[in-house]
């Protein structure tokens, strides 16, 4: 059945295009902090082992909202390795050490990159899109890295 929710299908589109493009971030941050709960060496190892574990739940749940989205307003959400690494900002890991600030650091700047994003689409998708309830979507997942990101620079002071 056609979606019919009071925004044209070529906005739809549009705002469809950039939560794909979010999702693919979503999910290459959630690998990296994955990869930083698995790797992570150090004397700080247990603390942080289980502080990474709780940011990659958080972005597990924040994945799964940011596809349901996409299925609400009447698209299909990318699910697949390679369409994840054509959409996303974010690069793949750097070489560095496996120890806690290592790791902190590069999750810092990923998460900071989709705040960025996410903040340049919250008046766009209101405003040009007619999609109030995406724009405030988003506003919450952007509180909500906000947040992330703050747990993770408190261990750079």
């Amino acid at each position: 059945m056609k979606t019919n929710i009071g925004i044209s299908e070529e906005n739809r589109k549009a705002v469809s295009t950039q939560l794909a493009k979010l999702l693919a971030d979503e999910f290459v941050l959630y690998t990296k902090t994955r990869n930083a709960h698995w790797n992570v060496e150090g004397p700080d190892f247990h603390s942080m082992h289980l502080f990474f574990e709780s940011q990659y739940e958080e972005l597990d749940e924040i994945m799964d909202s940011v596809a349901e989205r996409i299925r609400m307003i009447g698209h299909y959400a990318p699910a697949t390795l390679k369409s994840f690494l054509q959409l996303t900002h974010l690069g793949e890991l750097t070489e560095r050490s496996n120890d806690s600030l290592g790791f902190i650091r590069e999750l810092v700047e990923d998460h900071d990159s989709i705040i960025q994003f996410i903040r340049g689409n919250i008046n766009p998708f209101a405003n040009e899109y007619g999609d109030a309830g995406t724009s405030d979507f988003i506003t919450g997942l952007m509180e909500t890295h906000e947040k992330m990101v703050w747990f993770l620079r408190s261990h750079l002071k």
